[in-house]
């Protein structure tokens, strides 16, 4: 694989249910990703969580691979899982994982639109914007099988991700 010529920083906010050995959880994930590109294809790797990556023949077709490995590996977790205690141990560790080389070039990627020296072409410059700096990364997993809990449509959320903004 070449290297890739042009990264782009991205942030994605998830949200899955995921059942497990006798429990039900939902994980809401608020990540960081790099979406590069090389002479063949399109890769995202993953920043925080840094333990993944996937590749398409466009950026939305190696989000969607990157989405789907993302939603394999908390399903892995749940199947290895004894208890939802074990589950969420193993979510948060996940999640916290930082690759530092990723996140070099990922930090990279944010300088050189801040400074100006990339500007987004299509289909990046459709994106949402967020401030890389004041974005909440990070997970929280809750468990939704216990107590009289009741639930909302008010508590559904899209996928989405964005594109990090000059600060």
């Amino acid at each position: 694989m070449t290297k890739p010529r042009r990264n782009h920083a991205i942030v994605f906010s998830f949200r899955d249910t995921v059942e497990g050995n006798g429990f039900l959880a939902r994980v809401t994930t608020r990540g960081r990703a790099l979406l590069a590109n090389d002479d063949n294809s399109w890769w995202v790797y993953g920043v925080q969580p840094g333990a993944i990556a996937d590749s398409g023949d466009s950026p939305q077709g190696a989000y969607a691979s990157f989405r789907q490995a993302f939603t394999k590996v908390l399903f892995d977790f749940a199947a290895g899982a004894a208890n939802f205690t074990e589950f969420e141990r193993d979510v948060q560790a996940f999640i916290a994982a930082v690759d530092e080389s990723e996140e070099g070039r990922w930090r990279s990627a944010v300088e050189a639109l801040r400074s100006g020296e990339q500007e987004p072409e299509a289909p990046f410059d459709q994106l949402p914007r967020v401030n890389a700096d004041e974005y909440d990364y990070g997970v929280v997993v809750e468990r939704l099988d216990v107590g009289q809990r009741h639930f909302t449509p008010e508590e559904n959320r899209i996928d989405e991700y964005a594109l990090t903004n000059c600060a």
